[in-house]
């Protein structure tokens, strides 16, 4: 028999040992300890034990699924948005998958979202609406289900759910390819510096939420001869998931170029240059999710040498809005 209930603070030794035991594809990290699943999630101040709902087998006690809903942040991210729910993670063990446990966990789930104020659910996590498992589920970022996980997409088809965006996860193996080059590139080089910042520009409530709690660094690339920058990204450190890929990667996230300068060649720039100085740390392989209706920042990647490894879905629940 199958037992229901709402996080206990005894539970994330458990949560780990479930995570660990669902066997999650390439985009979960893995090897780590209940400490970073408290760190990066339940220390949040706006972590609610009633939104994370376990399954425990009667027998054993162990715990065998859980679910855990959040909210996105408001307009200018300095406070929630109960209006936007978010299905952040469901897990199941394999020995109690297809016996209705998934659906009923992500129903409560549900329902907390809808008690809460939700007009809008969607499931799988996405920038900006990403309130836990930054670091731990997606890579650079959570971006929805991985479709590397096949069960994802019926599943949520049958719990009344459609696809709603779609991200390109992008990676670049820094060691064994050339980096690209032509006449505007090197004409970059020769004026443009690359900047390395230990701050955010103008970090949001939000922003400092998640990525304040991993280690970060602001690339800029700016005129030698001084001025603003024409474009910058930031770095992030992917630690937890080196005994899962056995290779030292490095996530990118907020690539931005100056509206003035876009079209020159900066953000392709940016990243060359970018590349060459985390080859210099050992760095292996850089990762990047972008929209698929983000064309611009699409052909910047692909024309720096990324490709696609894999794709992540956000789903929204249908015919529910308020």
């Amino acid at each position: 028999m199958i037992e229901y209930r709402h996080f206990h603070n005894a539970d994330p030794p458990k949560l780990v040992a479930l995570w660990h035991a669902c066997q999650l594809g390439r985009g979960a990290a893995g090897g780590f300890s209940y400490d970073a699943l408290e760190f990066l999630n339940f220390s949040q101040r706006y972590f609610d034990p009633r939104g994370l709902i376990v399954a425990v087998d009667s027998e054993s006690k162990k715990i065998v699924g859980m679910v855990h809903a959040g909210f996105g942040p408001n307009e200018d991210e300095s406070a929630i948005n109960n209006e936007l729910g978010v299905i952040c993670l469901l897990l199941v063990h394999p020995d109690f998958r297809k016996q209705g446990v998934g659906r009923e966990l992500l129903q409560r789930g549900e329902e907390y979202l809808y008690g809460k104020g939700a007009k809008t659910v969607y499931a799988g996590a996405f920038a900006p609406n990403d309130p836990f498992y930054v670091g731990l589920y997606g890579g650079s970022r959570p971006t929805g289900f991985l479709e590397s996980d096949p069960d994802a997409a019926p599943f949520m088809a049958k719990a009344g759910y459609e696809p709603d965006q779609r991200f390109a996860i992008l990676q670049r193996d820094i060691v064994n390819s050339r980096d690209p080059m032509n006449f505007r590139l090197v004409t970059i080089r020769r004026k443009m510096e690359l900047v390395i910042r230990h701050d955010h520009a103008n970090p949001t409530w939000w922003w400092m939420t998640r990525y304040g709690r991993m280690e970060t660094l602001r690339f800029q690339l700016q005129p030698k001869t001084g001025g603003e920058e024409v474009a910058s990204v930031t770095v992030l450190g992917l630690d937890l998931y080196l005994q899962k890929w056995q290779q030292r990667v490095i996530g990118l996230i907020d690539l931005t170029v100056d509206e003035e300068d876009q079209r020159k060649g900066y953000g392709q720039a940016l990243l060359a240059e970018l590349c060459r100085r985390l080859r210099d740390e050992m760095v292996t392989v850089v990762e990047a999710h972008v929209a698929e209706t983000n064309n611009p920042a699409m052909g910047v990647f692909k024309a720096s040498g990324f490709e696609r490894v894999d794709t992540g879905i956000v789903y929204r629940k249908v015919g529910m809005e308020g």
